[in-house]
């Protein structure tokens, strides 16, 4: 009987390593994620209201290259904020509070357990890849390869692109900033995590990531320039 191979999931996923805040793509591109913290725009008055619009327009009309705008809404994770306030009560010396933050704990986990409190994320993809997509083809195997200790690639290719990716991702974080919200760029440990929760969910809930500097292997391999 013939021996089944086991694909790993990775192998399915367009995503090939994520190295020094850039993700690599199984076709040679790399992409920037800046998270963007909205504003309350119900709660502007009409004439702010109106500045913003303008300005996002305005920064969208700015654009040179194409971004990807993300939603990402997901059922929000109060478990780490109760029980840091529960570490919190061991400390408390006045009864009353203490009291009153025990009811408030209480009334928190009876809320989450009947109502689905949704939290909303929203993510501003950066893409640069210096080839077309026919060259891209065609010179994949001598860009980017595969091996068992991850990808590949040109040190000096990598650097390049995680440059003119990075200047991107800084320009949209500039126009975006102007509008009043408030903008970061994922670092490596902040882009792990995102994919981890994004295609890990229910595991996401309950298992936390360590950080990337106890993990002794890296995330991506690159092979020196000559």
């Amino acid at each position: 009987m013939a021996k089944q191979t086991v694909n790993s999931t990775q192998e399915h996923l367009p995503i090939a390593g994520i190295q020094d805040g850039v993700i690599i793509m199984a076709d040679g591109s790399v992409r920037a994620v800046v998270k963007v913290e909205p504003v309350n725009f119900e709660l502007k008055s009409e004439q702010e209201q109106n500045g913003i619009i303008y300005s996002y327009q305005s920064f969208l009309n700015s654009l040179e290259y194409p971004i990807e705008i993300v939603v990402q809404s997901k059922k929000l994770d109060l478990e780490r904020y109760l029980i840091k306030l529960q570490g919190q009560l061991k400390g408390m010396t006045n009864e009353l509070l203490r009291l009153q933050t025990e009811d408030y704990i209480d009334f928190v986990r009876r809320l989450i357990s009947v109502a689905n409190i949704m939290s909303k994320k929203f993510y501003v993809v950066v893409k640069y890849a210096a080839l077309d997509k026919q060259s891209a083809v065609t010179q994949f195997s001598s860009i980017f390869h595969k091996a068992p200790t991850g990808p590949i690639l040109d040190q000096a290719l990598f650097e390049r692109y995680r440059a003119e990716v990075n200047n991107r991702a800084s320009s949209i974080g500039g126009g975006l900033a102007r509008l009043g919200v408030r903008v970061s760029i994922l670092d490596t440990q902040a882009l792990i995590e995102l994919f981890y929760s994004t295609y890990n969910p229910d595991i996401a809930a309950e298992e936390r990531l360590v950080g990337i500097s106890t993990i002794t292997e890296p995330q991506t391999s690159t092979k020196p320039t000559s």
